[in-house]
Formats: structure tokens, sequence, C-alpha cells
């Protein structure tokens, strides 16, 4: 293991898992919301705000399954040392990091059961930009309306046609950090 996977990690770890939970819950239930996070830093070509939601997100009962270009040993060496989350294939994870093109077919994560429709993966999407425009959002936690530059709109429309089952999202870029819950309406 190189000493990269040994940086990186939260400074004042309870207060930083505080306030890192807090973004993530806020922009799960505000679809749209953009927030910015800080805290931890894990190896190239993990972002902050990536990097942080796994510190925050992840323990060694959270499999994870990395694709693309963050898949490679500095940040498979970095997640099993800061959080020990064993890292899986994509059925089997709870949550995915990667960029879009890396992520897809979507249909291979889990997205529950109709007993258990919390037994679905979370995707935690790189995107090279992140604002507050592009589709349009409705459904629960949004007043009227909201706007979120997203890959692609189809496969959010389809993901929610799943509804109560389906994936839910993270998009991070840099340091901002925005979700998207499966009971968001797309148009």
């Amino acid at each position: 293991m190189e000493t990269l996977a040994l940086e990186g990690g939260f400074q004042d770890g309870p207060r930083d898992a505080a306030f890192a939970f807090r973004a993530a819950m806020e922009c799960m239930a505000r679809p749209g919301r953009i927030d910015r996070v800080t805290g931890g830093q894990g190896p190239e070509p993990l972002s902050v705000a990536a990097s942080v939601l796994v510190l925050t997100l992840c323990d060694s009962e959270t499999p994870v399954h990395l694709a693309g270009a963050v898949d490679c040993a500095p940040v498979r060496d970095w997640i099993t040392f800061h959080t020990g989350a064993p890292l899986v294939g994509p059925s089997h994870a709870m949550f995915a990091i990667g960029g879009w093109n890396d992520l897809l077919p979507l249909e291979r994560f889990a997205v529950g059961t109709s007993e258990y429709p919390d037994r679905s993966a979370t995707l935690i999407v790189e995107v090279p930009e992140l604002e507050a425009k592009g589709a349009t959002l409705s459904g629960p936690g949004i007043k009227d309306t909201a706007t979120l530059s997203l890959p692609d709109v189809a496969p959010f429309q389809a993901n929610r046609a799943l509804f109560p089952l389906g994936l839910d999202f993270y998009f991070t870029c840099g340091d901002r950090l925005a979700a998207l819950p499966r009971s968001t309406v797309l148009r």
C-alpha cells in the first residue's frame, strides 16, 4: 500500500463527517441544490466531493463498485484504508463511483425489490460540469421546479418510472455536490 492511501482523510473526523453528512442529506432532500463540501481528498481522479461522500457514507459493510478511471490502485487502496469498504462488481454495489459513461448501462445496478426498495444502489457520478441549468426537475423537495446540468435526461426518466424502486444519484464536480433521488420527475 502506497503512502498516498494514508493521506486525504478527514482532519477532524466527527466534525468533518457531520458537516459532510448534512450536505449530502440536504442535497438528496432538495434535488437541484448544489452544495460545496470539504474535508477530504482521495487520490486522483477522485474529486473532493466524491472523496468526502466516500468518507462519509461508506464503511466496512458498504460494498463499493469503482468504474472507469477511478478503478485504479491508488483509489482502491485509499478507500480500503479509510473506510474498509469491500470493492465489488456492479450488481453487488451499494455505492458505485465513476464517470457517467463508465457507469452505463445502469441496469447492472440493484434497484431494490418490492419488499425492500431501499436495497438499491446509489451512484456517485463524477461530471465535468455541475450547474443549476439544463434539465428541469420537479417533485418531492422542490418548491416549483429546479434545474440541474445532467449528462442525459432519458435514463433518469426511465429510472423515475421504476419508483418506488430505482437508483439514487449524487453528482460531483470539484468540491461541488448535487443529488437526484429516484422520486424526482425530469423534463
